[in-house]
């Protein structure tokens, strides 16, 4: 290796493939990387946030967050500041910026400086912050899940809910997330459980935002959710006669854009599986009353499925214009 210690510095907000490219090349030329993420309380995204994606995406560096409180154009009080956070002077800074001279210089160590034109990456923080879904192929997973829109298909049963979320994935060319309580109630069919009790849907709930958040990942630009654990709060009022307060919490944590209601004119059909045509209408009440309460913008999606396609996929494109 050409250098013992070098450090890579910025604000990473958000980490994209050109911030990639320029540690990879401090990884390549240097025995120990260090990664400072400047941190402020007004930015857009946690500096953990932001310090943890970097550390799946570069396990051999080592990744600290500072307080970023001192004045951009002071290299020589960045530089003290630098040596203070590592322990040492390091024997290289790796940049894509002219400051980092200056930088190199008040600390006494030589300045590799990385596509400061942006050939070979040719993408900004500046850019991504203002229209991440533009900038879709400059992400990686962990930032994608970040940015990716999620928008919810909710209905009673057989209201088409799955259905539309599957369609809408191909349509726009990305992945969805199907139903986990389907999946959950067909082995209890096949054990001949038919009594549920609430911890169940405890376990529902955090299995399908776990793996909600696991596909956000590799969504493009948008993830389609067949239900969640919002929803999952009025499956367990269905059966069980009131809400947990468990599954609230789960809940309460979930990111979500957009509501699409799947409507009930379309006619019940038994799968063998579906227990609740007698109180379809009512379970479809609650979703409107429910989805009234809420903040996240959500819309009524009815008609043949090539309609309630078109008019899906119209309301999430507006999303985009955000």
């Amino acid at each position: 290796m050409k250098f013992p210690r070098a450090v890579v510095i910025g604000k990473f907000l958000p980490p994209h493939r050109g911030h990639k490219h320029l540690i990879d090349t401090a990884l390549a030329q240097s025995r120990h990387v260090s990664v400072i993420v400047c941190v402020r309380p007004t930015d857009s995204v946690p500096g953990e946030i932001r310090a943890a994606w970097l550390r799946e995406l570069h396990p051999q560096a080592s990744v600290l967050c500072i307080d970023d409180r001192y004045d951009a154009d002071d290299s020589a009080l960045w530089g003290r500041k630098t040596i203070e956070w590592l322990g040492s002077p390091p024997d290289a800074v790796f940049t894509s910026e002219h400051y980092g001279d200056a930088y190199a210089k008040a600390m006494g160590c030589e300045h590799i400086l990385v596509d400061l034109a942006r050939n070979k990456v040719p993408c900004s923080a500046t850019m991504i912050r203002s229209n991440p879904w533009r900038a879709w192929e400059f992400l990686e997973a962990p930032v994608r899940a970040w940015y990716a829109l999620r928008v919810c298909v909710v209905g009673a049963e057989s209201t088409g809910t799955t259905t539309l979320a599957r369609d809408l994935a191909r349509a726009l060319q990305t992945v969805w997330v199907p139903e986990y309580g389907r999946e959950y109630c067909e082995a209890k069919q096949r054990c001949g459980e038919t009594e549920w009790k609430s911890a169940e849907f405890t376990v529902i709930a955090h299995e399908q935002t776990r793996r909600e958040n696991e596909a956000a990942r590799h969504a493009h630009r948008v993830l389609i959710c067949d239900t969640n654990a919002w929803a999952t709060r009025l499956w367990h009022r269905r059966y069980l006669g009131y809400e947990s307060e468990l599954v609230e919490k789960i809940a309460a944590g979930l990111k979500c854009d957009l509501y699409l209601l799947t409507g009930s004119e379309i006619p019940f059909v038994q799968d063998g599986l579906r227990d609740g045509e007698a109180i379809r209408q009512t379970m479809q009440d609650w979703f409107v009353e429910e989805l009234d309460r809420q903040t996240v913008p959500w819309c009524l999606i009815e008609g043949s499925p090539e309609r309630r396609l078109k008019t899906a996929v119209e309301r999430i494109e507006r999303l985009f214009d955000r």
